[in-house]
């Protein structure tokens, strides 16, 4: 017995416009090549690697930055040394993108928001209590709460492609099973099939399925 649903009706209480605005989520992720107690004897990836700091730890090795859309899909990677800002690889993982970039505290910066906006990207970030202007659009405060998507990527890329361990024995080998890890992250399921798209917890949608036999 076959059991398939196909969806026959399909109804978005949401403005027509923000369902065909490109939504883009940025954010990066540190991969450490060593314990911290370990740094100073380490000498396998000294020459690439670089101590970092995130909100959590420090840490030593690199950071993975990368930019998905509202599916999950990686539309753009690039990884650093540990001590780069992630500001820093934002225009060049940008600089073929046009709609909305969403990402965290980290990416708040003047000159960033207006280098993207001359590319058409709109960068949105959440506001400090510090700022000066801390008005921002409820629907684009509304898209930040599911900024956490990519969170769930980096999970992925680190539990199931096991991109980030400790027992490399040559760059090389790192960055082989760094490439292979996401190689391996884009043939997994789709992932709009594990999570709705970013509107779908926050308007009424209305599908209706049937179920065939």
């Amino acid at each position: 017995m076959v059991h398939y649903y196909s969806a026959i009706a399909a109804k978005f209480s949401a403005p027509q416009w923000c369902i065909f605005t490109p939504l883009f989520t940025i954010d990066s992720t540190k991969i450490s090549v060593c314990h911290n107690r370990r740094i100073w004897s380490h000498k396998v990836m000294a020459e690439f690697a670089a101590r970092g700091k995130t909100s959590v730890d420090w840490f030593y090795g690199f950071k993975l930055h990368l930019v998905i859309n509202d599916q999950g899909e990686l539309l753009g990677v690039k990884i650093t040394a540990g001590n780069i800002d992630d500001r820093d690889p934002v225009p060049e993982l940008a600089h073929s993108l046009f709609g909305k970039l969403f990402g965290d505290l980290g990416y708040i910066s003047p000159p960033l928001f207006e280098q993207l906006w001359e590319q058409g990207v709109l960068l949105v970030t959440k506001v400090r209590k510090n700022m000066k202007n801390k008005l921002l659009p409820s629907f684009d405060k509304l898209l930040l709460r599911k900024r956490s998507v990519i969170e769930t990527v980096n999970d992925q890329l680190k539990n199931f492609s096991q991109i980030e361990h400790s027992r490399h024995r040559s760059p090389f080998n790192f960055f082989v099973n760094l490439i292979a890890g996401l190689v391996a992250y884009t043939f997994r399921i789709r992932f709009s099939q594990v999570l709705p798209a970013p509107w779908c917890d926050d308007f009424n949608v209305e599908l209706t399925l049937t179920n065939h036999f």
